[in-house]
Parts: structure tokens; sequence; C-alpha cells
């Protein structure tokens, strides 16, 4: 029986740029995992970004190369399609196949082996997760640095929800939530996404006035974790505290929850461990009394797209849903075919199956950098031109 993997590293060049206060990008920074087991194919991504969890495409593709990926080729050999998706819902895929490393690893695995399970069981990957699917959803618009608010006001509606990301300069902020307010609907959030580049000297008056520009939120205003200053932040200005980079894992959510630090939490398949373990983080959310957003890194390329997708078809309860920007960043994509978003409503509606409804096609190729085989491990895939 065939068993194969082939790894990307993925830098495909952005058509237009993205700036926030913790990173500038121009590139996608992926990784993108292909598992064939006997005939059955399927594609996993992730997208490590250092100052979200410490980690990088490079630490990921080294621990996966350390992690023993026969044990999950051999599990999926071993174990019937439909048992084995029944013991990932259950206990999620970092038990189940005894992964010791970090999110991004878990993410960039668990999407291609359900990507893998599902398309063999002629399934759609949302079909797995509970709940009824809705669709078309509502997604929200990004104003970061590359742009200023009326060419954004002019080209990127019509809104649903805004995040806005801080410049540094409160000033400028409040003028551009103050413009922002002025031209939307009252019904549409503004939200300002500070990325943790606030102190919890400067945080309170900031924060006093954007909410007085008319902010609906912050997100992630103070370094990571900042249980303390975030409770008394949300205590003295009222400011309604979205959390991203200090909640990577349930326990990080417990953490906030018991501190009183947060009102939501910004959910995203690669930040928080892949698809099952994000779909645990809303459940919690939801019982907490907390709002949540489904979110996504800059510059995912296809697998991490549709896993977000699959989670958002099935939380109308969302505060808001981020699709990306893949159509506008990547003229050409290395998946097909290439997920779309509705920009005349600014909606997402489901993917086509079966498993992701992806394939990867011949513009993946240039990525390509490893190839595991049971009697070889990993090894250099040769350039493309090498391989004529």
């Amino acid at each position: 029986m065939r068993c194969e993997a082939r790894l990307y590293r993925v830098a495909l060049p952005m058509r237009i740029p993205f700036d926030h206060p913790a990173a500038r990008r121009r590139t996608a920074d992926s990784l993108v995992l292909s598992l064939t087991a006997d005939g059955a194919t399927g594609i996993g991504e992730c997208a490590p970004r250092r100052y979200v969890t410490g980690e990088t495409t490079g630490t990921v593709e080294a621990a996966l190369r350390a992690f023993p990926l026969e044990t999950v080729f051999a599990r999926l050999l071993d174990t019937p399609a439909e048992q084995l998706l029944a013991e990932l819902r259950e206990h999620g895929f970092r038990k189940t196949f005894s992964v010791d490393g970090g999110n991004n690893l878990v993410c960039l695995l668990e999407t291609a082996v359900l990507d893998l399970l599902t398309r063999s069981l002629s399934l759609r990957l949302d079909e797995l997760l509970p709940g009824e699917r809705r669709a078309p959803v509502p997604v929200s618009q990004v104003l970061d640095l590359s742009m200023g608010v009326t060419e954004f006001l002019e080209t990127r509606g019509p809104f649903h929800f805004v995040k806005v990301k801080a410049s540094g300069d409160v000033d400028r902020d409040v003028r551009t939530v103050s413009t922002l307010r002025d031209r939307l609907a009252p019904g549409v959030p503004v939200m300002v996404d500070a990325n943790m580049s606030w102190t919890p000297a400067t945080a309170a008056d900031h924060a006093r006035r954007l909410r007085a520009a008319g902010a609906t939120l912050v997100e992630e205003p103070l370094p990571p974790r900042s249980w303390e200053a975030l409770r008394t932040l949300r205590r003295e200005t009222g400011v309604r505290v979205m959390l991203d980079e200090s909640v990577c894992t349930l326990d990080d959510a417990r953490q906030a929850v018991a501190q009183d630090a947060c009102d939501a939490v910004n959910v995203r398949v690669a930040k928080n461990g892949g698809l099952l373990a994000s779909l645990r983080l809303v459940e919690f959310a939801r019982e907490a009394g907390l709002d949540f957003q489904i979110g996504v890194q800059v510059a995912e390329t296809g697998p991490l797209i549709n896993a977000g997708r699959a989670l958002a078809l099935h939380c109308p309860d969302a505060l808001t849903v981020e699709a990306g920007q893949s159509d506008r960043f990547f003229p050409e994509t290395i998946v097909s075919p290439a997920p779309v978003v509705d920009r005349a409503a600014n909606t997402i509606g489901t993917f086509p199956g079966p498993g992701l409804g992806l394939r990867l096609n011949a513009r993946a190729e240039h990525w390509a950098a490893l190839s595991w085989s049971p009697d070889d491990a990993w090894r250099p895939v040769p350039p493309p031109e090498e391989n004529s």
C-alpha cells in the first residue's frame, strides 16, 4: 500500500500589501502538506506567526521532520475512516495521534488528515461539524495601514463589520474611527485591533478616546496575557475587549474568563491548533458567555481558508467572520478551485466537496520542498527544472 507525503513552503508574492503594528506582510508564509495513503489524498496547511504562537515555518518544518509520520499512516490504513473520524471528534487530533508539538504542527497534520478522511467518504468537511449550516455568511472588512480610510470606504463595501488596524498614532486612529462612524450604517460595529502595541500606561486613554469616537471593541490592546491590566482596562473604561494572541489554547481562554479579562475571543484555525480545537474553543466561549469571531491568518493560501469557512458555516452566532483576502492578494493560487468571496455582497458560501473541496494545482510544484516515503523518510524535492 502506497504511503507518501509532500511538503510545500509557500511564499506566494502578494499583489497588495498588508500592514499592522505587529508585522508587515508582502508574501504568503505557509506550509502546505499533502498526505497520500492507499490512493486517498488530503491536503492541509498552517500559517505560523512568531508573534502569535512563537512558531515559524522553520520551526514547524523541523517539528514535522522529527514527528513519526508513519504512525499517522498506520492509523489511516488500519482504522476505518468512520471510526477514526469519531475518535477525532471525541478526543481531538493531538490526543488521537499523540502529537507533542505546537498548534501549527497540529493544524498542518489535522487539516490534511481530515481532508483525506472526508474525501474518502465523499463528505464535505463541514458536514462533520455540529449544528445547522448557514449560508451565505456576511464577512468583515479590514482597514490595514497600507490603505487610507477614504479609499477603504469607496472600494471595500458593503460593510457588515469593520476592523481597523491601529497605527501607533492614537490621534490618527481616532480620526479614522470617527470618519468610519460618520459614513457607516449605525448597526455596523467598528473594532480597533492594536496587535499588542499599547501599554498599561497608555491603554486607558486610548480606549476612552476610541470608544468616544465610536469604536465598539478593541482587540488585543496589551502584551499577551496581561490579565490584571486587561481586567483593569475593562473595568475603568467600559471598553469591550476581544483577545486574540492571548488565547491560543483552551487553558488560555479559561484563564482569561477567570481573570475577567475579555468580552470576546478571536478563533483562528491555525493559531488555535486546528479545526477541532477551534470548535472546542467556540463551544467554551458560548458556555462562558463570551462573544467570538472566526478569524484568519493573513495570506492563507488554500486548505486553511476552507477549514475556517467550514467552522464559520456552523457558527451563526459568531460576532463576525473574517474571510481573508486571498482573492485580492493572489492573482494566481496554488489550489483549484480558488476560494472566492462574493464581493458584491461581502459574503461567503458553501464550498464544493468532498473534503475541503480543493486540489493542489500545477503552480504548487514551484513551492515543493520535501517528500516523504516509508523507505526514505524526508528528502529534498529537486527544483522543477530538474524534474523535466
